[in-house]
């Protein structure tokens, strides 16, 4: 079995494949910060032929748990943000600062349709661009909308803020004060999706497909205005793509990848952006 390792900064996702029909056979998760049990946290190891990882936890959180994966495990890949990968160039000036889920799901969505942009909707609302012929242009960090809410729940001490409603909901005004904090959480993050994406592509002159990914991209989709697709196995099939290791992935297939969205309408979206100055 091979076993692919997202790990957060808070949760940390696993899955585990079988090398020989490439399906999952099955998922979980654990807090990054707690010591992982094998056989209870995450599949025993001695199950394991290969061992595939995103990790942008501390480095000493790190260490430890590689200790524990080299005990049984030799073939591990550990993936990292590099100049030059798979087509594309890192368009940070240290390619080292670039959080290797980014560079992943970069990689991951070039890889896809040649060209995009990839939103992470987790702890952080990360947003990265890749243009055909694979440059990729860099980024933008914003709080995710969880952690919004937990800076907002400092000034709201008794105010309990949820996210659970549907899409729709979350766009009307608020008529009591929780509602008026989860739909401005949810506005703002939409808002800072739907701007960045068209002001990004109008000054590139390029539309690009939209990528969604992360906890949260099923409710931040319902708000987002460009068309999009949400592949929740991005990062690992930016893994997938950089350490194939069975017969599907060496053919380029990658799990879970969704069909490319259509593109925007580039003169609708400058028109567009020309309204909302």
């Amino acid at each position: 079995m091979i076993l692919d390792l997202d790990i957060g900064n808070a949760l940390s996702k696993w899955r585990l494949k079988d090398p020989i029909n490439n399906e999952v056979r099955s998922r979980g998760s654990v807090w990054t910060s707690e010591k992982w049990r094998p056989g209870r946290d995450f599949p025993d190891l001695n199950t394991i032929e290969a061992v595939r990882i995103s990790s942008v936890a501390e480095a000493a959180l790190f260490k430890d748990f590689l200790d524990i994966l080299r005990c049984e495990v030799d073939n591990i890949h550990i993936a990292r943000s590099t100049r030059v990968a798979l087509g594309v160039t890192n368009g940070y000036e240290d390619p080292r600062q670039l959080r290797v889920d980014r560079w992943l799901g970069s990689l991951a969505g070039y890889q896809l349709a040649g060209g995009c942009c990839v939103v992470d909707c987790g702890s952080a609302l990360t947003i990265d661009f890749v243009l055909p012929g694979g440059r990729h242009l860099g980024g933008y960090v914003l709080p995710g909308i969880r952690l919004m809410k937990e800076i907002l729940q400092l000034g709201t001490r008794n105010v309990a803020i949820e996210l659970d409603s549907e899409a729709e909901a979350l766009l009307a005004p608020g008529r009591r004060t929780i509602e008026a904090v989860n739909h401005g959480i949810y506005i703002a993050a939409i808002s800072a999706i739907d701007r960045l994406y068209l002001e990004v592509c109008a000054r590139e002159n390029k539309a690009l497909p939209l990528l969604l990914t992360g906890g949260d991209a099923k409710v931040i989709a319902g708000g987002v205005h460009a068309p999009h697709a949400i592949w929740p196995d991005m990062v690992y099939g930016g893994l997938e793509a950089c350490f194939p290791l069975t017969a599907a992935e060496r053919a380029g297939q990658m799990s879970g990848a969704p069909n490319v969205p259509e593109l925007i309408n580039l003169e609708a979206m400058k028109a567009s952006i020309l309204l909302n100055k």
